[in-house]
């Protein structure tokens, strides 16, 4: 198990509370979709992540805190040093990654629990405070480096924003440099071709398109005009996109709007979980929700070739 009493000094939390309903217009393929808020009481959920042992992780920076989740259980959180913890993944050796943001580094933990630092600097330059993180099943890490608050913005030594990607073999690579806009959320689509990333400051989608080494080219606009801040985003097996923002805004593949989820809070980020990974997790500024949809959701780590182990 990733998160113990014994690594991170932390525990779950839970309070099943009622579910609320999404009207459906008519002829919509996610018919009426009920909306259940787990847990709730805090300040700036993060980075909700099925682990590969089926637990909810998700992260609270301003407390430094990661919180564990397991079905059917009501335990209390304890605080830990998380180095202000956002983004969270694993791959598929089941290692977790972790975006820690006041330590503006990226580390990653083995099943047993050993920590190792994969990115700190940038031509020497330390990182501004790396935010969200995904795997393809290949073992190519990619992640978003924005400076998000004021402290944060004075201390900073890169003059941009940035996208980075971290191979297999450990070797950090820019793939973007922002001089406009801030990278926030990311997601690879289920065919490990394109990664989109969300903006936070132009309410945008952009898309690279990723080749068999894991290099991104070619970045262009996808979905424009996004309501509210986007954040998290996440694809299901069918390439539909999920985008964390005012509520949940879905879109297919090809970039067409499907359909929009209210939220009772502006959502920061969400990942897909359970056995049948259709319950989309949703984490918002106080509170952890459960979305059921229709569709299995895409998760790079638990279905991985062989040759990625």
């Amino acid at each position: 198990m990733y998160v113990s009493a014994g690594l991170f000094g932390i525990v779950a939390v839970v309070s099943a509370l009622a579910w609320q309903h999404n009207d459906p217009p008519s002829n919509d393929p996610f018919g009426d979709v009920k909306i259940q808020k787990l847990a709730e009481g805090y300040h700036f959920l993060d980075s909700p992540v099925w682990t590969p042992e089926r637990r909810l992780l998700f992260t609270e920076p301003a407390s430094n805190t990661i919180h564990v989740w397991q079905p059917g259980q009501r335990p209390e959180p304890q605080v830990a040093d998380s180095n202000g913890a956002r983004g969270l993944t694993f791959d598929a050796q089941e290692r977790l990654y972790i975006c820690e943001s006041r330590a503006r580094r990226v580390v990653r933990l083995d099943k047993k629990g050993k920590r190792e630092i994969i990115a700190e600097r940038w031509e020497g330059k330390r990182l501004n405070g790396p935010n969200d993180i995904v795997t393809r099943k290949d073992g190519h890490v990619y992640f978003t480096d924005s400076a998000f608050g004021a402290a944060a913005v004075a201390a900073r030594e890169l003059n941009f924003s940035g996208i980075f990607h971290i191979t297999p073999k450990g070797e950090l690579h820019l793939v973007a440099k922002w001089t406009s806009g801030r990278p926030n959320g990311l997601a690879i689509s289920p065919n490990g071709r394109h990664l989109y990333v969300s903006d936070a400051d132009q309410r945008r989608i952009v898309v690279f398109d990723l080749d068999r080494g894991g290099a991104a080219t070619n970045e262009r606009p996808f979905i424009t005009g996004l309501r509210g801040v986007p954040g998290g985003v996440r694809c299901d097996e069918k390439g539909n996109l999920y985008i964390a923002s005012k509520g949940i805004s879905i879109y297919d593949a090809q970039g067409k709007h499907l359909r929009d989820f209210e939220m009772p809070e502006a959502s920061t980020n969400l990942a897909f979980g359970e056995n049948d990974l259709q319950s989309l997790f949703v984490s918002t500024q106080t509170s952890i929700y459960r979305v059921r949809v229709p569709y299995q959701g895409y998760v790079s780590y638990l279905n991985a070739p062989a040759s990625a182990q």
